[in-house]
């Protein structure tokens, strides 16, 4: 527990830049009954992280997490840390916690070329001796494009490893499972694909890892215990609760439910939204460019951009949650739900058009990547809406961050919350 004060709340968690990894990780939490409040990195830099026992970080690109909290946000972490406050990083809030991060862990992530860099399902884990694994009757977890960790220090212990990808995971856009009995080999696919694609390249890798910063543990996962309908996973997020932040789950008349009462018409601006959400995700189902694997997350094929358009569509199905706090007539929700709709619908037409000369590229039989492309239309369009970075830019993200605010607001005004 954090040495400078008695903290009063279990756990902070850290929404900046976690998107649809954010609202898996909530929804996750909540609905395994564990306590946190909802923060900001402007709360970590106002030094309210005294409150609490840990920080949790949940999935994200670690780079934009690290410049969400600022340098005076990175010295409250590790003051926080330093001080007997415990740190619980996921998949990219693990990155952030590493040397090319907040630097709270003496370890560093494998450079891409090493990696496995688009694993992506369920595998089998070997584990370590510990109490968050306590209760665990299956070795089996998720884990969504992870990093890879590089560990030479002994001070960090490695709890738990590969063991091997079950069947149907995917490495990029190939399953596992299909692969091993029909081909058999991943050496000429790997030469095609110009990446690692053998999950077999993963045996023994470190996958979760605890070691000190001061006083403070920090515990990095790259396995996704927080995957939505994951009982095994639920079982290990309660016991990290009770290890790291010293909570149980809370009973059932004490946690505050979403509003999931669709009694009151939808707004105008709500429906125009999940509507041309959900007609977005039809365009590319339909030309064969992805598939839903599970309520967040779409397989696509390789070259198209899959995570951002799941991304949107889980965010705007989010805001279509809070039907009676998007109708009450706040002038704040109102506004933003305006300017995204203008904004998404503008954006979908141009990502249709995309989508369109991608799969043409693709039925042509041209290799195309998220930033490699011979078609000047695809170039102009993907500069546009995406950047040419493989983090999230252009456009998209200028949309990504005003959904965000919104449902982060709407987050917030549904929870008890000492910061407010």
């Amino acid at each position: 527990m954090n040495q400078n004060a008695e903290a009063s709340q279990p756990c902070a968690f850290l929404w900046d830049e976690s998107y649809l990894w954010g609202l898996m990780a909530f929804e996750a939490l909540r609905s395994a009954r564990l306590p946190f409040d909802l923060i900001r990195s402007a709360d970590v830099r106002a030094g309210n992280l005294d409150n609490y026992a840990m920080l949790f970080v949940p999935g994200g690109w670690a780079s934009n997490k690290l410049k969400a909290l600022g340098d005076a946000g990175v010295r409250e972490v590790r003051r926080f840390v330093e001080n007997g406050g415990n740190y619980l990083g996921f998949c990219g809030g693990a990155g952030l916690a590493t040397i090319d991060g907040m630097g709270l862990l003496n370890i560093n992530r494998v450079p891409t070329k090493h990696r496995v860099p688009s694993f992506s399902g369920k595998a089998r884990f070997s584990l370590k001796a510990h109490s968050i694994w306590t209760g665990t009757s299956e070795a089996d977890f998720h884990v969504w494009w992870p990093s890879q960790l590089s560990i030479a220090d002994p001070a960090v212990h490695v709890l738990a490893t590969y063991a091997e990808a079950l069947p149907g995971s995917y490495s990029s856009d190939l399953n596992v499972g299909d692969v091993l009995k029909y081909h058999g080999s991943w050496s000429a696919l790997e030469q095609s694909y110009g990446i690692n694609l053998d999950p077999d390249r993963l045996k023994g890798q470190p996958a979760v890892v605890e070691g000190r910063c001061g006083r403070g543990k920090v515990m990095l996962s790259l396995v996704h215990f927080d995957t939505p309908d994951d009982a095994g996973g639920r079982t290990v997020l309660e016991k990290l609760w009770e290890y790291l932040a010293g909570a149980a789950p809370v009973k059932c008349d004490a946690v505050e439910e979403r509003n999931v009462s669709y009694s009151t018409p939808m707004h105008s601006y709500v429906s125009d939204l999940t509507g041309a959400a959900e007609s977005l995700l039809a365009f590319g189902e339909r030309h064969f460019l992805w598939f839903c694997r599970n309520r967040f997350i779409l397989q696509w094929r390789r070259g198209i951009r899959g995570l951002e358009y799941c991304t949107l569509h889980g965010m705007i199905r989010a805001v279509a949650e809070y039907p009676d706090n998007v109708c009450s007539g706040d002038p704040f929700v109102n506004g933003r739900l305006q300017c995204i709709r203008d904004m998404f619908l503008a954006f979908k037409e141009d990502a249709e058009r995309l989508l369109l000369h991608e799969r043409l590229e693709l039925q042509n039989g041209h290799m195309i990547t998220y930033d490699k492309t011979d078609d000047p239309q695809v170039k102009a369009l993907r500069s546009k809406l995406f950047t040419n970075s493989k983090s999230y830019g252009g456009q998209f993200k200028e949309l990504l961050d005003k959904i965000d605010e919104l449902i982060f607001y709407l987050l917030r005004s549904t929870r008890k919350t000492n910061l407010v």
